[in-house]
């Protein structure tokens, strides 16, 4: 009889989104151009990423970042038309936007505490909610496949533990709209993996039938140990950034997401399949740290190199398309 360290539902593979694009890139002062952004997203292709959110329909006033995010999307779905491509929505402009550059995968994201909410949306929870919900039963008509992100889920910075009731009725309301996967985000990076574990079985217990995956960011060096946390309760799909890059830009001292590197080394491991190439990895964290002319936080971002030799982009070029603009 095989341990519980070795069963097949603690070996199952997992599913890596990649959000540097967005979520890495949003609180970054030196702005990347479209050329940047697109060679990048090539990049990610050739290590193997099957999901990349490239940017967030917001105003590009707020975030400057995610400026031109609507050719960033025409270009992605043209050079590579297989691959799952998604973006951030958080209200009606931003959905209509993303409906008319051809995007067929999109999260839809609301936060379950008043302060947060407030700052990030303008208005409260339940109102935001309310809106979210609105907005999710339109695009699911439309065809579009969504996932609803629940920010905050595990405690807000400015008004600490929130209710997990709150999250279940969140999670509850954004299933019933249409919500093909639930994404609980550590926005303010407070979880602990008992937390992680505790509200996962709470989510499971409530809405048995729910496809949950997790957005953590890597605060008071936990980020790896929720990851792993989150897997053994069940889940199979997270959310990563390479490098460790990104934050919440409306939340002072919200750390970087759990780097990419990192979560392929620590299921790799364990004897997890991830489809992700650590050569290749390695190959996108030189590129980000060359542009932004400093180290990134990711504890194995030499690690995947062997020999220091540079591996060729052969994924890119069997599409046909170039990488750059």
């Amino acid at each position: 009889m095989l341990s519980p360290e070795f069963s097949p539902e603690l070996s199952a593979p997992v599913l890596l989104e990649e959000q540097s694009l967005r979520d890495g890139l949003q609180s970054e002062a030196r702005l990347f151009s479209l050329a940047e952004r697109l060679e990048i997203a090539g990049l990610l292709v050739t290590a193997g990423f099957r999901r990349v959110q490239i940017g967030s329909f917001v105003d590009p006033r707020r975030v400057p970042q995610m400026t031109r995010i609507e050719e960033l999307a025409e270009r992605v779905r043209t050079a590579w038309p297989e691959q799952v491509w998604s973006a951030l929505v958080l209200n009606a402009k931003g959905l209509d936007r993303a409906m008319r550059c051809g995007l067929r995968h999109l999260s839809l994201s609301v936060s379950v505490a008043d302060a947060h909410s407030r700052t990030n949306a303008g208005c409260t929870a339940a109102e935001a909610l309310d809106t979210m919900v609105a907005l999710m039963r339109q695009a699911v008509a439309w065809g579009i496949t969504i996932r609803a992100g629940v920010q905050c889920a595990f405690g807000c910075a400015a008004e600490g533990d929130v209710a997990t009731a709150t999250v279940l009725h969140a999670v509850r309301r954004l299933i019933a709209a249409g919500a093909a996967e639930i994404n609980l985000a550590d926005t303010a990076g407070l979880a602990s993996p008992f937390e992680v574990k505790r509200l996962v079985a709470r989510v499971r217990e409530t809405v048995p039938e729910v496809v949950l995956s997790l957005h953590l960011h890597a605060t008071g060096e936990l980020g790896l140990a929720n990851l792993l946390a989150g897997y053994e309760a069940g889940v199979r799909t997270f959310d990563v950034a390479t490098g460790g890059l990104g934050g919440c830009p409306f939340l002072k001292g919200a750390a970087g997401n759990v780097a990419a590197e990192d979560a392929v080394r620590l299921f790799e491991r364990r004897g997890v399949v991830t489809g992700i190439d650590r050569h290749h990895l390695a190959t996108v964290i030189r590129r980000y740290e060359h542009l932004l002319g400093r180290e990134l936080p990711g504890r194995m971002r030499r690690a995947p190199a062997a020999a220091g030799q540079e591996p060729p982009l052969d994924r890119a070029k069997k599409t046909g398309n170039s990488v750059f603009l």
